[in-house]
């Protein structure tokens, strides 16, 4: 599979705010560049959901500590520095964000089972806009 990213965004904040205004949860994938599983992740499930308009995605590289990035507050940081503020553990994992960064749904962490993935993805994304509408 060719090296399809996620746009990075510059403000966590103005791109969780956009996807409320859509009545949508921010998608925030964290990848590691050479993950085989972030590229399943990517170009099996998220692209795909994004060009049939059924959800936003953004990623952070977990390695990325050069790139400025503004988190959910505002304050400037880098996309390495969330994903240990995070305590993210392995990649890919995807997180469900409203406004505040609040977690809307379980964050899903690496891949268990292919077989399986989509629907976990489906079940996080309906529970997530359950939650943005409350």
């Amino acid at each position: 599979m060719a090296y399809q990213p996620l746009p990075t965004p510059k403000s966590l904040r103005a791109a969780a705010d956009a996807t409320a205004a859509r009545g949508e949860p921010l998608v925030v994938m964290i990848t590691l560049r050479g993950c085989v599983y972030c590229e399943l992740v990517r170009n099996s499930y998220l692209h795909p959901l994004m060009r049939e308009g059924r959800l936003i995605a953004v990623q952070l590289d977990l390695q990325d500590k050069a790139t400025a990035i503004q988190d959910f507050g505002g304050r400037t940081t880098t996309p390495a520095a969330l994903a240990e503020e995070w305590r993210v553990r392995l990649t890919p994992t995807v997180f469900f964000f409203g406004p505040e960064g609040r977690e809307l749904a379980e964050r899903l962490e690496g891949v268990t089972s292919t077989d399986f993935y989509g629907s976990y993805l489906d079940e996080r994304l309906e529970s997530a806009r359950k939650a943005l509408k409350r």
